[in-house]
């Protein structure tokens, strides 16, 4: 293990940290990224981190994008869930209807999204393709 980020050559997250990144990236909540952070070794695990001002500069920061292809799927937004439940002739809109639907539609976004994740990224201070595992899928 070393302070030295090139040693890295394989970087395991959990789907859940990643979705939660990816969503909180969406929503424009706080810069949320994956960290890693020294000692490094080959394979090193990214965890959910909010970014904050005093984050030292040896800790790797990845941005959720970069793990997803670029077909990954985009955040169905409130609005947009919205505007399709009201152009719906079959059913009457309801606040209580858009926040169900809402939420099926986030799930079912959150389900496919996993399926885009990339196989190896490259980073800043890395040399090389980065191998990426997804973990508990």
């Amino acid at each position: 293990m070393t302070s030295d980020s090139s040693a890295l050559r394989s970087l395991a997250v959990s789907a859940e940290d990643l979705l939660a990144a990816m969503e909180a990236d969406a929503c424009g909540g706080p810069e949320t990224v994956l960290r890693v952070t020294p000692p490094f070794s080959g394979r090193m695990r990214a965890r959910l981190h909010v970014v904050q001002a005093t984050d030292d500069d040896e800790t790797i920061h990845v941005p959720p994008r970069t793990l997803f292809d670029s077909d990954a799927p985009a955040y169905p937004t409130p609005d947009e869930t919205a505007d399709i439940l009201r152009s719906r002739e079959d059913m009457e809109y309801s606040v209580d209807r858009h926040r169900e639907y809402h939420e099926q539609r986030v799930d079912a976004w959150r389900a496919a999204l996993v399926d885009h994740v990339v196989e190896s990224v490259t980073l800043p201070g890395v040399d090389g393709e980065i191998a990426v595992s997804l973990l508990g899928r």
